[in-house]
């Protein structure tokens, strides 16, 4: 009986190596039935393709529909970072998801080699995409009135060649040696650490060689970038916010609420930087340090790693392509215009009609304003020296 149970799993571990990747060090198998977790995941991973489609196709229509955001130099990187999520929702999600419902394999293993060359590809570029956002940034900011001499477009193209050559070589290196395929701890197709057994060290050289040039290079670039335009942001609060309370000093007859009014947009003035930086930096590292934690720590840990805990590693990687419309895009100024133009067209609204609820709005803050004024003059027969 015992040699019928070795004979059947060594049957079953190379059946497994011929479709795909076992985690063998971890001793978890997925079963052949969805438990509580693998529906959780499903269901995850669901709707993590339908908000990063529906995100990303609108920040596409709003580059094609408006000449003024295909004038920016960011707007190439924009492009490039969603053309590489609507991809990776259309190839890499959806083959995870099957995956979890049928708890196996979910296609042929030359189809699943493109797929793998595919998400090494597209997450590598995505990151570098984010970097030179960032870059573009921390030029914007720091040097503003040099910034369209610094970055023109042929720059942005030159940046974007990089990103392309960067992603194509690593995602072509592992394609040759035949070490991406279907990874069972992930429930998608990757990096296999399985089929690379024959070249264990130099799968880690190149696993720890592309999670440093690409996730850790970007990590660092993002923060080095980020925080000097930060320290930009919080010099120009303080130079307002003196001048506000100088302000202030010298109306003395201000109101107590237009008073109070104006410290409390001071100090949301301080937080909106703060909270932005924390945004962009925040979301990169929720989203990508555990899947890149767990890929490290597969290849040197003999410990178990649950497979449940590769699943949501990688839902978590995923998760980045449904927020980068929304963390770039979609809550600028620009695109929020832009949707409510596409929306007023949709409907077949005039955007005047739309409008006039804000704009009364805006004539009554207005009015207010100008009362604000009046009292805040001094009166005609009041001397105002002393």
């Amino acid at each position: 009986m015992g040699l019928i149970y070795v004979v059947t799993a060594a049957h079953d571990d190379s059946s497994h190596q011929d479709c795909g990747c076992t985690h063998q060090k971890s001793g978890y198998f997925r079963g052949s039935t969805m438990d509580a977790a693998d529906i959780v995941a499903s269901v995850l991973v669901l709707g993590i393709i339908i908000v990063s489609l529906l995100s990303n196709v609108v920040v596409l229509i709003c580059f094609l529909y408006n000449p003024e955001i295909r004038k920016q130099v960011p707007a190439l990187f924009i492009l490039n970072l969603t053309f590489c999520n609507l991809l990776l929702s259309v190839s890499n999600m959806p083959l995870t998801l099957i995956g979890l419902i049928t708890t196996g394999h979910p296609g042929g293993s030359g189809f699943c080699q493109i797929v793998g060359f595919l998400d090494t590809f597209l997450t590598t570029n995505s990151m570098l995409s984010m970097a030179a956002l960032s870059i573009d940034r921390w030029v914007a900011v720091v040097f503003p009135l040099s910034y369209h001499s610094r970055i023109r477009h042929r720059d942005a193209v030159i940046a974007l060649a990089y990103t392309w050559i960067h992603s194509l070589c690593f995602s072509t290196v592992a394609t040759c040696r035949s070490w991406v395929g279907y990874h069972h701890l992930y429930a998608s197709c990757t990096l296999c650490s399985v089929r690379a057994k024959g070249a264990g060290t130099q799968f880690i050289i190149f696993t720890v060689a592309l999670h440093s040039l690409t996730f850790l290079l970007t990590l660092i670039v993002l923060c080095v970038t980020y925080l000097k335009v930060l320290k930009v942001a919080r010099f120009h609060c303080k130079r307002i916010d003196v001048i506000t309370m100088q302000t202030l000093v010298l109306l003395v007859d201000i109101h107590p609420s237009v008073r109070q009014k104006c410290l409390d947009e001071q100090k949301r003035r301080r937080q909106r930087a703060t909270k932005k930086i924390s945004t962009f930096i925040g979301t990169f590292v929720v989203c990508f340090t555990p899947y890149v934690i767990t890929r490290i720590v597969e290849l040197f840990s003999p410990w178990p790693i649950n497979p449940h805990w590769g699943v949501l590693s990688k839902c978590l990687a995923y998760s980045k392509a449904a927020s980068d419309p929304f963390v770039y895009s979609l809550l600028r100024h620009q695109y929020r215009k832009t949707c409510n133009l596409l929306a007023n067209k949709v409907l077949k609204r005039s955007p005047l009609n739309s409008s006039s609820l804000r704009m009364e709005n805006s004539a009554v803050r207005s009015d207010n304003n100008c009362n604000t004024t009046n009292n805040i003059q001094p009166p005609a027969n009041k001397p105002l020296g002393p």
